[in-house]
Formats: C-alpha cells, sequence, structure tokens
C-alpha cells in the first residue's frame, strides 16, 4: 500500500473510535503528528490502533501504565495532550 493510502486509512480509523473522547484524542494525535512519521512510527500507530479505547487512553493520561511495545518518544508525545483541540 502506497503512503497516501496508508495514511487516509489510519486518519479514518484515528477518528472513527467510537466515542467523541477516543476521537479527539487518537484522532487529533494522528493529524498533529501522523504526516511527519516514518514506517516504523506509523507501523508503531496501526498497533496502537489495534488496543482498546480506554487503554490507550489510560496511557496517555498516566492512569495506567505504558506497555513496553508502546513506550518511547511517540508515547511521550500522546501523553503530552497539547494536540487536542476541542471545536466549541
Amino acid at each position: 500500500m502506497d503512503r497516501d493510502t496508508r495514511l487516509r486509512r489510519l486518519a479514518f480509523r484515528a477518528w472513527h473510535r467510537g466515542t467523541r473522547e477516543a476521537d479527539f484524542m487518537i484522532g487529533g494525535f494522528f493529524d498533529r503528528y501522523g504526516q511527519t512519521w516514518s514506517d516504523e512510527e506509523l507501523a508503531w500507530f496501526e498497533a496502537l490502533i489495534e488496543e482498546q479505547d480506554v487503554d490507550i487512553m489510560a496511557w496517555a493520561i498516566g492512569t495506567l501504565p505504558v506497555p513496553a511495545q508502546f513506550a518511547g518518544p511517540q508515547m511521550d508525545a500522546m501523553r503530552q495532550l497539547d494536540f487536542i483541540n476541542i471545536p466549541r
């Protein structure tokens, strides 16, 4: 799959999680950083979005420890939560 198709697919999956909170957190994170990610970083995100939303959100807000496979610079960026833009 070419990069553009991969990014469009990931954007859709990031923004269609099932709850608004997860959409804003996971979709907002993808919108902020996804275009700049390497193939390895995209693979990390692809694996992350296979996890349950409640787990991803708990890792991002620090209420659950981050599993080793998701720990690192990308999760550190996600934990900043400065990418969330909630329209009013």
